[in-house]
């Protein structure tokens, strides 16, 4: 199989890239480099630069390199900047995604993972969420990411394409510090990125209904959905169609303050967090069964919270390094 992994420059897609590469598979990576990083690639990994939303250049590559399978992981993220502009989130998420689908059942590939999110089941009043959760998204990303799997299954229904739809929960960590999140966007980066300013960290909100007032959320180590990756697309090359929908977690609810406690534990940095207003968009609580993809692929995470903040942390002191003083 060759692989075009469009997205594959990013935080996510780079260690995508990374697992493919060690269990032997052929990719190629289509990112416009907006937020991607070009070294992040091995040298002997092609990098298409553009838009999915450029049909002819989608067209181009996926004939060039003689693509057989998707992972579409290119995608807008943001909860808060989706509430204040929806109108790109669908452009770029639900209208990018309906001409790479075209470009594929064009040139006849076969299979077909999309990369979406926990966003999809909003604020379900549950313990654990299920792939059988009611989905209804409470921000214009969660409901680009569900009109993006309703996108994808139709398109494999109508077209032979076997499809899975991966609803990622939070991810954090590095395979290695090269690979680490560049941005400042998800908690742990945030987290670290107010310690080494010199400024107390930011919780924001502390009035939800959960035992300590703060978000609880599933993390799950990047390494790890790499991986799962590698054996949901092995899965859909031996299916001749069909789509699995799974959640990629570790089944483990932990707390934006007890998030913030391992953070200080590992960096060494105690300085108590402020608390702020609440952001837009925001559940109380999301944490994954992760039963399904046990049961069906027999895979399951196996990397915890420590080392997910320790490794990411390596990595944002090889990207941030001290200034020095004198």
């Amino acid at each position: 199989m060759t692989w075009l992994i469009a997205g594959g420059a990013g935080y996510i897609g780079a260690h995508v890239v990374r697992s493919m590469a060690a269990a032997g598979e052929r990719a190629v990576v289509l990112d416009d480099l907006s937020t991607g990083v070009a070294r992040r690639l091995p040298a002997d990994v092609p990098l298409v630069r553009g838009s999915v939303a450029d049909r002819a250049l989608v067209d181009r590559a996926l004939a060039e390199h003689e693509v057989t399978g998707v992972v579409h992981l290119a995608a807008k993220k943001q909860v808060g900047e989706s509430v204040e502009q929806p109108l790109r989130y669908y452009r770029e998420n639900v209208a990018g995604l309906t001409t790479l689908l075209e470009a594929v059942v064009a040139a006849g590939v076969r299979a077909f993972l999309f990369s979406s999110s926990a966003a999809v089941y909003g604020n379900p009043d549950t313990g654990l969420i299920t792939e059988r959760t009611p989905a209804e998204p409470i921000n214009p990303y969660g409901e680009t990411k569900l009109a993006g799997e309703w996108l994808v299954r139709s398109a494999g229904r109508a077209h032979g394409l076997a499809t899975a739809c991966l609803r990622y929960f939070n991810v954090a960590g590095a395979a290695e510090p090269a690979l680490c999140d560049t941005g400042v966007f998800n908690i742990v980066p945030m987290f670290f990125d107010r310690i080494t300013r010199g400024e107390a960290p930011r919780i924001f909100g502390a009035d939800y209904p959960t035992p300590d007032g703060t978000c609880v959320r599933d993390y799950i180590h990047v390494a790890d959905l790499a991986e799962a990756h590698v054996v949901v697309a092995r899965a859909l090359a031996e299916r001749g169609g069909g789509d699995l929908t799974v959640n990629i977690g570790r089944g483990e609810g932990v707390s934006v303050r007890e998030m913030a406690a391992v953070v200080a534990e590992v960096t060494g940095d105690a300085t108590e967090p402020v608390v702020e207003a609440r952001r837009p968009g925001d559940s109380p609580k999301a944490v994954a069964s992760v039963g399904l993809i046990a049961s069906e692929l027999g895979w399951t995470a196996s990397r915890g919270v420590r080392e997910m903040v320790r490794s990411a942390w390596e990595g944002w002191c090889s990207q941030h390094p001290p200034t020095p003083v004198g």
